[in-house]
């Protein structure tokens, strides 16, 4: 499984950011652009899934490494966000809410 910073996600354009925590961590604080489709509902919702390449984040990037290994053997192109979304706010990067 491919794995990036939240540096490295910063600087990436173009490319989907799928957000696994659940409804109400997402509203309190989430990385501009990300959609939220949380790990309890994946199963359900495998249908909207961007095609081609994704990044996965979650809180602190626990979830967001399981959802990527398991959705990669599907057959997936998930990249996990290391360190997850508070990584992402300790770096001082904009946050959405």
């Amino acid at each position: 499984m491919q794995s990036i910073t939240v540096a490295q996600l910063r600087e990436r354009s173009g490319v989907p950011l799928i957000d696994v925590r659940e409804p109400d961590e997402f509203a309190a604080g989430r990385v501009p652009g990300a959609v939220n489709l949380p790990m309890s509902q994946l199963g359900q919702r495998l249908h909207e899934l961007p095609d081609g390449a994704f990044d996965v984040i979650c809180k602190v990037g626990g979830r967001s490494a399981r959802v990527a290994e398991a959705l990669t053997a599907r057959g997936y192109e998930a990249v996990n966000v290391d360190g997850g979304t508070d990584a992402w706010i300790q770096a001082g990067y904009p946050v959405e809410s």
